[in-house]
């Protein structure tokens, strides 16, 4: 190694435990390389002076997550990350504060536009590839917030009260995959209690669950101010306490000097932030910019038109011809981003819709009107309905912010824009609403008085760019949802339930976003997977070929019917038959995304392991297949099945109780209830 623990000195080793000030680990006064730490997800959010809050460095400002995660695109999340990794190098960033794999348990959580998905499994294989991106340009990946931090409501303070198997398959599952797939360097946790024990001081979830058996082996570093006891949280393993606070050395002497804390528990936390010093300089020599900036736009621009989803269309789109008004708040200056530490300062300035929809479809005849859809009625607005009256078609964006720090109190529309869209959709009837919001929204107000509905989410710099071709018919959307859009927010898992100040029941248990509906038969506004696009796909010739007990190549056939080059995302679900456990009515455990060209069919291939079939056992503590029957379901949605297929395991009595041995336990208990009935007739 080439910072030996044995240098330094027991003072040294209690200051490097904490920060050195809001973005770099402690140097020892330059006897240490100190690591800089920087937010986002969406880009770099760096400021030129480490101890203040000023001074925000302009990057490239690329999709949140939650559009990133739309575009159910592998490669894609590698180049998202991959470019804002170039920013990194740069400007001297050795972490990246990213990315958030928290799952969506409710729509209201405020920060779930920074999220990928409602379900682990997505959000497990998303995440990896973003982490790729990163660190293989040398640029540390920081994954967040671990464990359970679905909300923003007390996050300080509450508790997560949870059960193990739901906590194994829905709240820890996205960690646990990427750890799986891609070590990140470093793991961020986050400020709530998990049944009753903070985070920073949880020695069963930071030790025990993450580092020995999920396999972590780098830095976990503590949300900024998380930290409530010092000393507890380094008896937890925790290794690094962010940002800077004078007041934990003493502590920590203290509680060193008292015998509460031991040296050798001191050693594993230093030895572990010597480890990222060295691992950080080893991987500086990957460190090249590989994107110029106007590149950077560019990609920002391509990973939008991949993400975008077109909810609902009624033949209105693409525009072809005729007269548009183009108005409401989002369409004129759409919300990029989302509040609070990912939100990005723009070096790039976002051209008009109008200018772009015209370099795509000169045969449109374009308005723009700009109206204060979220005020009180003004000039503009009878201005723009007056517009809308005469238009052929009206493109009409909304605009509503999210941030960290607060949830939202509804998934509805302030009720002025719910009357604004009603108002236009009278008096024309093809109206087109674009929604830059962060996450799910009930439209029942509105969704039927208008022809088409897109979700251009928080989708960074690139998206007016991305957002006119769609509308054209240059680009066909190829987006489709990572959660659940419900009628109400009443049907969700947890309604308007954010819990206390002091703890949220997790009394919903494995049946968060689809799982939920599916279990219930709930209908929803649109399904988790839903996303239209202008060509239409046939599935067909479903084959499952085996190659172990546990293991198989599912394939099948996809055409493009139509007359239109198109990405159709394909999804593969599990069902377990009869389950002798409650499970859910199905899961997501495969997915391919692809191009296919007008009148083309292609074989699509997904693999299938062991973890496709089975559930956490909290008695044997580990993951566990029983044996029986299972479906693969085949689907452009979790609604929409198109194919489905059979699998019967049948592991030996090594790894399973069979089924002949269940019968055979069974005929036992008929035979002695046959005896019971010969030997005492009824009367």
């Amino acid at each position: 190694m080439k910072y030996d623990i044995n240098l330094l000195t027991i003072d040294e080793k209690l200051t490097l435990l904490s920060g050195k000030n809001n973005w770099q680990t402690n140097d020892l006064d330059g006897k240490l390389p100190s690591v800089f730490v920087a937010d986002g997800p969406h880009g770099l959010r760096k400021t030129n002076d480490a101890q203040t809050k000023d001074g925000t460095i302009p990057a490239t400002a690329m999709p949140s997550l939650a559009v990133l995660a739309s575009s159910w695109d592998r490669e894609l999340c590698y180049l998202n990350s991959s470019t804002i990794a170039d920013d990194c190098i740069e400007n001297n960033v050795d972490v990246l504060l990213a990315p958030g794999v928290n799952i969506k348990r409710t729509p209201l959580c405020g920060r779930n536009f920074e999220y990928f998905s409602e379900d682990p499994y997505l959000t497990g294989e998303l995440a990896s590839e973003y982490i790729r991106g990163l660190q293989d340009k040398g640029v540390g990946a920081c994954i967040k917030h671990y464990a359970l931090n679905n909300k923003e409501f007390e996050r300080l303070y509450q508790s997560s009260e949870v059960d193990e198997r739901t906590m194994r398959e829905i709240y820890l599952k996205s960690f646990e995959l990427v750890m799986r797939k891609c070590m990140p360097l470093t793991v961020m946790c986050s400020y709530n209690s998990v049944n009753g024990v903070p985070m920073a001081e949880n020695k069963w979830l930071l030790k025990d669950i993450l580092r020995d058996e999920f396999g972590f082996d780098g830095v976990i570093m503590s949300d900024w101010c998380a930290v409530k006891n010092p000393y507890k949280s380094v008896k937890a393993s925790l290794d690094l306490e962010m940002p800077a606070r004078k007041i934990s050395f003493g502590i920590l002497k203290q509680a060193y000097e008292r015998g509460l804390l031991k040296e050798s528990e001191i050693d594993y936390c230093v030895q572990n932030l010597l480890n990222l010093i060295e691992r950080i300089e080893n991987i500086k020599d990957k460190r090249k910019v590989t994107f110029t900036p106007k590149q950077r736009h560019e990609n920002a621009v391509n990973v939008a038109k991949e993400s975008i989803v077109l909810l609902k269309n009624d033949g209105i789109l693409p525009l072809k011809s005729g007269n548009v008004l183009i108005t409401g708040n989002g369409i004129v200056t759409p919300a990029i981003g989302g509040g609070g530490s990912s939100r990005v300062k723009l070096r790039y300035k976002l051209p008009f819709i109008q200018s772009e929809i015209k370099k795509h479809q000169p045969n449109l005849n374009l308005t723009s009107i700009f109206a204060h859809v979220n005020a009180a009625q003004s000039r503009q607005t009878f201005v723009a309905l007056e517009k809308a009256y005469e238009a052929d078609s009206v493109i009409l964006g909304i605009t509503l912010d999210m941030e960290e720090g607060c949830d939202r109190k509804a998934i509805k529309l302030p009720t002025i824009m719910e009357d604004f869209i009603n108002r236009v959709a009278s008096i024309n009837k093809n109206v087109i609403v674009c929604l830059f919001v962060g996450g799910a929204v009930d439209m029942s107000a509105w969704i039927d008085n208008v022809s088409a509905v897109i979700w251009a989410g928080f989708a960074g710099e690139g998206v007016i760019e991305a957002l006119a071709p769609i509308i054209t018919g240059k680009v066909s959307p190829c987006g489709k949802l990572t959660e659940t859009y419900p009628l109400c927010i009443e049907d969700t898992p947890t309604g308007l339930n954010f819990g206390n100040e002091y703890l949220d029941n997790y009394s919903e248990g494995l049946f968060v976003g689809y799982r939920h509906y599916d279990k219930y038969n709930k209908k929803v506004l649109f399904p988790f997977g839903h996303g239209l696009s202008y060509a239409n796909f046939n599935y067909s010739n479903l084959k499952i070929e085996k190659q172990t007990e546990t293991d198989y190549i599912v394939k099948f056939n996809v055409t493009n019917t139509s007359d239109i080059d198109a990405k159709e995302i394909s999804e593969l679900y599990i069902k377990d038959v009869f389950s002798r456990v409650t499970r859910p009515e199905k899961e997501l455990k495969g997915f391919a995304k692809n191009l296919i060209k007008a009148g083309e069919t292609i074989e699509v291939s997904i693999p299938l392991d062991k973890s496709s079939f089975s559930y956490y056992s909290t008695p044997l503590k580990q993951d566990y297949v029983e044996n029986g029957w299972f479906e693969v379901l085949i689907g452009s949605s979790s609604q929409d099945i198109k194919l489905i297929g059979k699998i019967k395991i049948n592991l030996p009595e090594t790894e399973q109780i069979t089924t002949d041995y269940v019968e055979n336990v069974d005929k036992k208990f008929d035979d002695y209830w046959g005896y019971i009935k010969f030997s005492y007739p009824e009367e």
